[in-house]
Parts: C-alpha cells; structure tokens; sequence
C-alpha cells in the first residue's frame, strides 16, 4: 500500500504553531530601556556637576554676599566640603534639565500614539522654561527672604549664622521653586485624561487657591513670608493660564 501524499497546504497546517508570547520579553525590553535612560540621566548630572564644581565657589560667595558681613561659619572640618558639593550639585541639576526632560520624554514616547505626542510635545522645552522661571524667581525672592529672617535678629539673638544651614535653605529654595513650577504640565496631563477640566477649576477657584495658599506654606524652606507669598502667587497666575490652555483644548 502506498502512502499517500498530503497537499502543501496541508502539511503546512499539521505543524505545530508557536507557542503564544508571553510578554516577558516586552516588559525586560522595557525595564533595560529605563535603565538606560537613568544610566544616561545620572551620568548628565554627574558631568553637569563636575562643570558645577568649577563655579560652586563663585556661587558660593554670590551667595554669602546675601548676608550680613558676608560670612557663614563652618561647625565642622569637612562641612566646607560638602557645602563644595552641595552647590556642585545643584548647578549640575539645573544645567543638566534640558537632557533630564528629553531622556523622560524619550522614555515614554514609544508607549504613546501620535495624538498624544502631537499633544504633548510642546509641553517639554515648556517644562524647561518653567523649570528656569522657578529657578529665577528663587534668585531675585532669596535677598529678601533672608532679610526678612534677619531681621527678627538683634543685639541679644545675633545672627551667627552656621554655613550647612544656610546653604541648605539656599539650594532647598532653588528646586522646591524649579520643581514646583512643573505642575501646570500635571494639571494638563490630568485634564488630558479627564480628571479635571477647565469649568472643574473655574467652579473650585476658591479651594484651589486654599490649596495653593498651604502647600506653598509647607514646602518653602526657613519660614518666611516672601518665599511661600511669591510662590502662591506665581502658582496661581500660572494655574489660571493653564485653566485657560485646558479651555482651548476643549476639556
């Protein structure tokens, strides 16, 4: 008896078909690309910094020439140091934004659809000079917050100020104010999604404004008046031009 020869087709349909993806492979294709983006953003900062470290002591005396006399007293004999680095530090975020965003963006690009890049990616060099606007403010409210502290300073309570203090409330300041100034990108993203919407935040002015108000009060650092008054102000204007961005979106 003689075997009988099967169509092509038909053998082509008796093999076994291959096993269904088990997603592990997109999800470690998606964790080595995250790595990769901290990799390359904690590598940014650390060159920003080491840039940084040529004008921390530059900075440093800008710094110290907010204060009266000019000087700051080390308690420590490493503190001069960490101070070195504190500054170098904070230079180095701050110069190292720019590829800080695009290393986000690059990260969660390829998990948006076109719609949602068009949308979004004006948003990014806005998040960069929001970022700026919040380190500028910072420089021009720090004279004046330090002189209101100061200023409850007298003969009995002098005013020997300690160096890490100091320069911990100095470089708190400047990011809490360049953080702080990305949120009108999260309320968009929120309006995006439909948690908010433009006649939400025009109907609940008065407790956002409240809420503006407290965490302005919470997250400034030294507990002055100037700093959390021209951060709640700045917070507002900006909510109200991003209510009225959220409007012309149609949300």
């Amino acid at each position: 008896m003689t075997d009988e020869i099967l169509p092509a087709d038909s053998v082509v349909s008796a093999a076994p078909s291959p096993p269904p993806a088990t997603g592990v492979m997109p999800l470690l294709d998606h964790l080595s690309e995250l790595r990769n983006r901290l990799f390359k953003s904690v590598l940014a900062i650390l060159i920003a910094s080491g840039v940084g470290w040529f004008l921390a002591t530059r900075v440093r005396n800008y710094l110290l020439d907010q204060l009266p006399g000019h000087k700051a007293q080390v308690l420590g004999p490493g503190d001069a140091f960490f101070i070195q680095v504190k500054i170098s530090l904070t230079i180095g975020l701050i110069l190292a934004m720019p590829i800080l965003l695009y290393q986000l963006w690059a990260f969660i690009a390829p998990g948006l659809t076109a719609a949602e890049r068009r949308t979004i990616r004006p948003w990014i060099p806005l998040a960069l000079l929001l970022f700026a606007i919040g380190v500028g403010i910072a420089y021009l409210v720090l004279p004046f917050a330090i002189a209101f502290l100061l200023s409850f300073t007298d003969n009995q309570l002098v005013n020997g100020i300690a160096a890490t203090p100091y320069f911990d409330f100095v470089t708190t300041l400047f990011l809490v104010f360049g953080l702080i100034m990305e949120f009108p990108i999260v309320l968009y993203g929120l309006a995006l999604v439909g948690i908010i919407s433009s006649t939400w935040m025009a109907k609940n002015r008065r407790m956002i404004i409240l809420g503006i108000a407290a965490f302005s009060a919470i997250i400034t650092p030294g507990g002055d008046l100037v700093s959390p008054t021209v951060l709640g102000i700045t917070m507002y204007v900006l909510t109200e031009l991003t209510r009225l961005a959220i409007k012309r979106s149609g949300r």
